[in-house]
């Protein structure tokens, strides 16, 4: 193993309220990036020196060494930043395709995310940009809002608000110079949700990838009837299940296309040495974390 984040589903898992728990004992960690280093005899797709990617949850990566099937592995580019190989995996392909199946956007359109900030945050807003879209992404307020403004502005996020001026009578004049957004991502739940659902335009989509806030979504009837809502959710290890491996590695090198061109790169991180993961667990769960832990063997 070269290199493995923290994300929030890790320590879901290991709370035991994922929707994915392996077979005790279990390592932690659902992506990271390793090097191969011998192979067997049988062992056609790669050879050592190649980099890997899990490719599915569950596969423990938070660890110096492993033996793995070829199977579980999927053989990334290694001119790409490690951080970007060690943070591929997860957010990214999470990003992409609540970008494109759920909504038939073209360029142009609008996107509105809460948990802007996040890795998968992050990502949306890079790639709406590359896909020529516009993006309203959604933050709590915070001492260091104009730093973090500015920051997300520079991936490519063209309107950063808070929570609270999301709530403002004011957002209707907002769409006087964009349009309202048919696509909504939602990593927060409770209040949150229900406001990104008021900006959507009717017939518009929200998508449920995260529950931050531990609250369920709520959604206003008038909402659903008449401007006819959609709410759906999205779990990348469903996506996985529901298409070929062949597909997984497609975007895989989608994502990689995008990583060389300068248009998508890792979120802020912080490396961190593995023998001190126990500092790296606690900085990942406080609040206002703007960088990713991540982990180097």
């Amino acid at each position: 193993m070269l290199a493995a984040p923290i994300n929030p589903s890790d320590i879901n898992m290991i709370q035991g309220n994922y929707g994915l728990l392996p077979e005790l004992p279990a390592v932690g960690g659902n992506e990271g990036v390793a090097q191969v280093v011998a192979v067997g005899s049988n062992v056609t797709g790669l050879k050592p020196g190649d980099w890997v990617i899990p490719a599915n949850a569950g596969l423990g990566t938070w660890r110096t060494e492993a033996v793995f099937s070829e199977e579980a592995l999927i053989q990334v580019p290694s001119d790409i930043p490690l951080q970007s190989a060690a943070t591929l995996g997860v957010n990214p392909c999470t990003a992409y395709r609540m970008l494109m199946d759920f909504e038939q956007l073209q360029p142009g359109d609008s996107v509105i995310q809460n948990a802007s900030n996040s890795g998968v945050g992050q990502a949306v807003i890079q790639i709406a940009a590359a896909l020529g879209l516009r993006t309203i992404n959604v933050v709590r307020d915070r001492p260091d809002i104009q730093k973090l403004s500015d920051r997300l502005k520079s991936l490519g996020a063209e309107h950063v608000i808070t929570e609270e001026e999301l709530r403002r009578p004011e957002m209707k004049n907002f769409f006087k110079d964009m349009p309202q957004p048919r696509l909504a991502l939602n990593c927060v739940g409770g209040k949150s949700s229900t406001e990104l659902l008021r900006q959507l335009a009717r017939g518009g989509t929200m998508v449920t990838y995260g529950g931050m806030a531990k609250q369920p979504v709520i959604a206003s009837v008038s909402l659903l009837i008449f401007k006819d809502l959609k709410l759906r959710g999205f779990w990348l290890s469903q996506w996985k299940k529901d298409h070929s491996p062949d597909q997984f590695k497609e975007l895989i090198l989608t994502l990689c296309d995008l990583i060389r061109q300068g248009q998508l790169t890792a979120p802020a991180c912080s490396q961190v040495p593995l023998q001190d993961y126990q500092s790296a667990l606690e900085a990942s769960m406080k609040p206002f974390m703007s960088s990713k832990q991540i982990l180097t063997m």
